[in-house]
């Protein structure tokens, strides 16, 4: 159990505290140096406290009830979605999706897939072997 006044115990209480699920390296960097941030947050996703999602992404985690894996709180696509708006790049709902809510298809979305609107972007963000895949507007 860390001390209440290390590093460790401020970052973990700001990430229990937060409302939103999806962390940056850059919501921490009024706590230390770069390098003492990055020690904390690997001993945190070794504790099972969040899990990384990406170069300098976050996802707070849970316990799976049905495996007993850690795993997010949140989806696949709203890590996506949520991370890519914090990011400044625009999303909208991919074509798979529109044409499931009009009722045009039968096949449901994989949550997999996250359509750019605006900006650019190539960033790998997933977990456990399970990433997102980018759709360009056309």
């Amino acid at each position: 159990m860390p001390q209440s006044n290390t590093l460790e115990s401020k970052v973990a209480y700001r990430i229990k505290r937060r409302r939103d699920s999806i962390f940056m390296r850059e919501d921490f960097e009024d706590l230390g140096g770069y390098d003492q941030v990055g020690r904390v947050l690997r001993g945190l996703v070794k504790d099972g406290l969040i899990i990384k999602a990406g170069y300098g992404l976050y996802v707070r985690a849970k316990k799976s009830s049905l495996s007993g894996k850690t795993i997010p709180e949140i989806g696949l696509q709203e890590i996506a979605s949520t991370a890519l708006s914090r990011l400044g790049v625009k999303t909208a709902p991919t074509i798979g999706e529109k044409e499931y809510n009009q009722g045009l298809t039968t096949q449901v979305p994989s949550g997999r897939q996250v359509k750019i609107v605006k900006g650019r972007c190539s960033r790998k963000i997933g977990y456990d072997g399970k990433y997102i895949r980018y759709e360009t507007a056309s």
